[in-house]
Parts: C-alpha cells; sequence; structure tokens
C-alpha cells in the first residue's frame, strides 16, 4: 500500500517558518552550486564526459566487476558478493563474528541505509556506531537520514543542543555549533578508539587497481579504518569506474554539485588493509542487475549520490525529507522508490512538478524528470493511480472531444469571479493551499484571437 506523499507534505508545511527555512537553506546550496558550475568553462563537457563513462561501464559492467575484483585480490583485499540485502547483511555478520567484533564504527553509507544493516546488526548484539556527526546526530535522535548528503539538516543547533544534553551530558543551555561539534569529537575519539572494526561506503571504485575512494568533509571515513584492524567496505555494483582518469572527471563534480565546493575536505583512497589489519569488500546488486536491463530507467544507476537534484526540487525544498515514502527523498528518491517496488512507493510520484530543474543540474545528466513521467503512465497498470484524478481525466476528456461544450464552459467561467473569497478561497478548494484563485478574463483567449487574427491564418490553422 503506498504513502501518500502530498498528505504526510501537509504536515511538514503546517510549520511554515520551519518549510520557509528549509527552502532557502537548499536554494542557497542550489546557488552554491551554480557558483560552482559557472567558474568552470568545461562544466558542460565534463557532466558529458562523466554521463557517457557511465554509460560505457554499466554496458560492460560485468567485466569491470571482474577487473576490479582480480585486482582487489591482487592487494590482499577480500571480495564477496552479495545479490540482495539479506545476502549483505549475513556477509557482513559473518565477517563481523568470526572476529569476535562487539562495537563498529562506520562512516556514511546510503547502501547500508538501503539494507537496512544497522538494526539487523544490532540485532545480534553488535553495536553500530555512525562517526559522520550528521549520521550521528540523527542515529542518536532514533530519525533516518532527511537528505542523503545533509543527513540531519532538518534539525536546528539548539535541536542538536538538546538532544546532546540528554544522550552526552554536554552543558544545559549552550547550545553553541562551535562547542557541540567539539563535544561531538570527543564522543566520537572514544568510539573510535574502542572499536573492534570499521566500515565505510565506496563513492567509487576503481576497476584498474581495485581502490575503494570515498569522499568525506570530516575524515571519519580515515579515523573508521585506521584504529581498528579490520576494515569492511560496502559498495554498490554501479560504483565501479574504469581508471584514476575517469575518476578525475567525476571528482571534479561531485562536490560541487553536493555543496557547491572544489572538492571534499578528504579524499580517501584504500587499496590495502592497515599493516596488521585485515580489509574486505561487499559488491551489492540488490536489484541493481535488474534496472540496468530497464531501458527506460537504466539512467538511474548513473548516479553519483551528490543530491544536487533535492537541493534544486522545489517539491522536496517545500515539503521536506520525511514526506516521502522511501527512505531516498527527492526526484532520485521517487525513481528508486518505484524501481525496487511500484505498488509501495507510487505514492511519491506526486511529488514533481516535471519543471525538470532536477535533470538539468544533475552532473552525469540523468533524466529524472522525464523518468517521473514515465511511471506516472503506468499507474494505473500497478493499480496506484488516483481515483479522483482519473475521474478528472475522464470529464476533460468528454469536454475537449466536444466543442460546443467546451466553449460554453470556458466561455462562462468569468463568472466565477463574482463567487466570494472566503467561500473560493476555503479548504475545500486544494489550490487556496498555496494560492488565491486566478480572475478568469470575460473572453477566454480563443474567441480573442479571433477577433483580432486574419480569418484566413484562422482557417490555415
Amino acid at each position: 500500500m503506498s504513502t501518500s506523499h502530498s498528505n504526510a507534505a501537509d504536515k511538514f508545511l503546517k510549520n511554515r517558518k520551519y518549510a520557509d527555512w528549509h527552502d532557502d537553506t537548499f536554494w542557497s546550496v542550489r546557488q552554491k552550486r551554480d557558483r560552482m558550475a559557472a567558474s568552470l568553462p568545461e562544466w558542460e563537457r565534463l557532466r558529458q564526459a562523466a554521463a557517457e563513462i557511465k554509460d560505457h561501464t554499466l554496458s560492460h559492467l560485468g567485466d569491470y566487476l571482474e577487473q576490479f575484483a582480480d585486482a582487489a585480490e591482487k592487494n590482499g583485499v577480500k571480495v564477496h558478493w552479495a545479490a540482495d540485502a539479506d545476502e549483505f547483511n549475513s556477509i557482513v555478520y559473518d565477517i563481523l563474528s568470526s572476529h569476535g567484533v562487539q562495537k563498529m564504527v562506520k562512516s556514511k553509507s546510503m547502501l547500508t541505509e538501503e539494507c537496512r544493516m544497522n538494526p539487523y546488526l544490532e540485532s545480534k548484539g553488535i553495536e553500530i556506531v555512525e562517526t559522520d556527526l550528521g549520521e550521528r546526530i540523527i542515529q542518536l535522535k532514533g530519525q533516518a537520514p532527511s537528505h542523503i548528503v545533509m543527513p540531519a539538516i532538518h534539525l536546528s543547533h539548539d535541536d542538536v543542543g538538546e538532544l546532546f544534553e540528554k544522550e552526552l551530558c554536554t552543558e544545559k543551555g549552550n547550545h553553541d555549533p562551535t562547542y557541540l561539534t567539539y563535544q561531538a569529537r570527543l564522543s566520537l575519539r572514544d568510539e573510535f578508539l574502542t572499536a573492534d572494526a570499521g566500515m565505510t561506503g565506496a563513492n567509487f571504485g576503481i576497476a584498474e587497481t581495485g581502490d575503494i575512494v570515498v569522499c568525506t568533509n570530516e575524515g571519519n571515513a580515515d579515523m573508521s579504518t585506521s584504529c581498528p584492524r579490520l576494515h569492511i567496505a560496502a559498495m554498490g555494483i554501479e560504483k565501479v569506474i574504469p581508471d584514476y582518469d575517469a575518476l578525475a572527471v567525476f571528482h571534479r563534480l561531485l562536490a560541487r554539485s553536493a555543496t557547491g565546493q572544489p572538492t571534499t575536505v578528504f579524499t580517501s583512497h584504500f587499496r590495502k588493509a592497515r599493516p596488521g589489519g585485515e580489509m574486505h569488500i561487499v559488491l551489492v546488486d540488490n536489484g541493481r542487475s535488474e534496472w540496468l536491463a530497464d531501458s527506460d530507467h537504466r539512467k538511474t544507476l548513473r548516479c553519483m549520490r551528490c543530491g544536487s537534484c533535492m537541493n534544486t526540487c522545489p517539491v522536496y525544498r517545500n515539503s521536506g525529507g520525511y514526506s516521502y515514502s522511501y527512505f531516498i527523498p527527492g526526484p532520485l528518491g521517487v525513481n528508486l522508490g518505484m524501481l525496487r517496488d511500484p505498488k509501495a512507493y507510487s505514492g511519491n510520484i506526486s511529488a514533481c512538478t516535471l519543471c525538470l530543474s532536477c535533470q538539468s543540474t544533475c552532473p552525469v545528466k540523468i533524466d529524472l524528470g522525464d523518468q517521473i513521467y514515465k511511471w506516472r503512465q503506468k499507474l494505473d497498470s500497478f493499480g496506484t493511480a488516483n481515483k479522483e484524478k482519473k475521474l478528472i481525466c475522464k470529464g476533460m476528456e468528454v469536454i475537449f472531444d466536444h466543442p460546443a461544450i467546451y466553449n460554453a464552459a470556458t466561455g462562462e467561467l468569468h463568472l466565477v469571479n463574482h463567487v466570494p473569497d472566503a467561500i473560493l478561497n476555503c479548504g475545500l478548494n486544494p489550490w487556496a493551499a498555496g494560492h488565491k484563485m486566478m480572475k478568469f478574463p470575460k473572453k477566454p483567449f480563443h474567441k480573442l484571437i479571433k477577433e483580432v487574427a486574419d480569418p484566413d491564418d484562422i482557417k490555415k490553422s
């Protein structure tokens, strides 16, 4: 059963002040991205190159994955293959249990969110500590990420201060961001030093060398792998790229698109285990092979998880991450949710104006808006089409198929202008939630054009 995005968004919008702040915050990130793009004359060529590299790699995915696995194993890394989330979780647990791990620190990984790894391992008695500051905050709060790059952006420093007072015993009433960050670092330092294992995600996997590349702004991936002797890297199979020449293209696009930075503060390369340690890479399919075979939606696998589509999306900015039923919000999440389970996540399909801003900013040129349009055409076949909208469309079909009815209806629309404002803009009119009703002209456009246009031109058209 799908959950309606519009109903969840309605709850978010009840706090108008916060909703406006959310909109302004992400629009400012979008503007930073634009300034970065404008500073590089070759920006569009980089985007095109990235799209072509991704398409080439996905078209030869099996070959590149084998090359990557072979190179990694020659480096002494143990490579595992997981067909789905259950197998991934089982593999990770087997590695941890064989080493007697009781606590694992991990850097941010949307793949582990996708596979629900944390609750699985916690049910087995293994403590998981998120080390990205945003992820740590929402972990302590018991929430999911509201954005894939800035997971705790929905919380104010007062929210965080009150949380830290409860969970980290910080000074009561001291909500200064610098102080709170310092306290988080002190807390995490102890976690790093006492962990038995560390886990990272992977922004990129280099097929030629078997390297895992992780991009962070806090250095937590380095701490998660340099303190514990056991390192596990979780990587979706679509993250593999051919070589370091390809990485150079993606690296110039990633941070500029995500946060408006020239580059992330840390770009960490992991080729082998630390001295005396052990490194594992788990390559995860979990539906990606099926998506690759879908000609309408395979471009989604180009994604670098930069979040630029969310930062620019007017619906995401004005409805928040928790209004989406899939764990990834925004245009990307709409498409990934539909690929995962159309019946369960079709409630998110309405969360799009088809403005196509998402695909105009996407650094790898994914046709996100076009894909959402295609999903909308299939809703009836999934049995999830909105009944009211279907009825409205049937009514519009009758009107447009009968010119006399159309002319009569549009010719008298101006009478609506005389309806009292309190009636027209009340809660019964959905349009009134964000607008006031427009004023209808006394003459519709098709009548006005006939009065001013040459009759011969009208006949020709």
